[in-house]
């Protein structure tokens, strides 16, 4: 009768982890910044802007103070904490961006990165360009360090021809690319949504002043020029702050994005090396 092997199973190796898994850790959940955002917008509205001092005699009804732009602001009514709370977000998210971009970027320049590994490529130093991989880390680095150890393994491979090598090794690339991009992406389209999104609020805003404006011009009797004057500043503050947050958006986004290009050009240019040089040696 056969003997059962009574040797215990091996244990099953760890999952490695994802590398995608490792860039959300990175960044800020809209679920709860946008929300802590308002609260904190809505506390300086009534809080700071709203304080006493800013009015005569304490009074909000009686109008800000002669020359006091907390009171001012204001008095552009209930449109302006979520034009705040929008300018909070698109400052939040760009500073957010601006340091997780930079991290991707590694630890030295990208331009001087990316001609070493060229130049370690051209003398076919794949060792010593993965440890400058290492040392540069970022999303940039690791991107070219699993190219590179993919390149090592085809090197030694007796099994594909060389068109499925290079196919594997692009393949290989793309997938870490793939990866990596989410990360380097994420929260742009909330920027890019208040470039847009935040003339409109401001819009409603301008409609709403205006509307207190004629309602004035229409009172029974002689016109109120008070109510008049508090609804046409109510429509330009508004105004105001929505074309002032719409444009700090918009030049963010283009910055933050051209970042990005810059990120996907430098690792599309090695990883074109890395291709053209493993054709050239085998």
């Amino acid at each position: 009768m056969e003997k059962k092997a009574t040797t215990p199973a091996p244990k099953a190796a760890k999952a490695p982890k994802d590398p995608k898994a490792k860039g959300k850790g990175g960044v800020l959940n809209p679920a709860w910044v946008i929300p802590l955002l308002f609260v904190i917008a809505l506390a300086i509205y009534i809080y700071v802007l709203g304080a006493p001092e800013h009015f005569i005699d304490g009074d909000h009804e009686k109008g800000p103070a002669p020359g006091d732009y907390y009171g001012i602001v204001y008095k552009g009514g209930p449109i302006v904490p979520i034009l705040m709370t929008c300018f909070l977000i698109v400052l939040v998210y760009t500073i957010e961006r601006l340091i997780t971009l930079g991290k991707a970027s590694g630890t030295s320049n990208v331009d001087a990165f990316v001609r070493k590994i060229r130049s370690l490529l051209d003398r076919n130093q794949i060792d010593e360009a993965i440890k400058e991989c290492d040392k540069q880390k970022g999303s940039v680095g690791n991107v070219i360090r699993t190219g590179l150890e993919k390149y090592k393994l085809l090197t030694t491979d007796t099994v594909l021809d060389k068109e499925q090598k290079m196919a594997a090794l692009s393949k290989e690339i793309e997938e870490a690319t793939t990866l990596e991009m989410p990360m380097l992406q994420k929260n742009l389209t909330i920027i890019a949504t208040l470039a847009s999104a935040s003339t409109l609020i401001a819009l409603l805003g301008t409609v709403i002043g205006m509307i207190k404006a004629f309602a004035a011009l229409g009172a029974s009797g002689s016109p109120d020029s008070a109510a008049l004057a508090t609804g046409i500043s109510e429509a330009l503050i508004n105004t105001g702050l929505g074309i002032g947050t719409a444009a700090i958006a918009t030049i963010s986004y283009a910055y933050l994005n051209s970042k990005v290009d810059d990120l996907t050009y430098s690792i599309e240019e090695i990883s074109m090396s890395i291709q053209q040089n493993f054709a050239a040696h085998y």
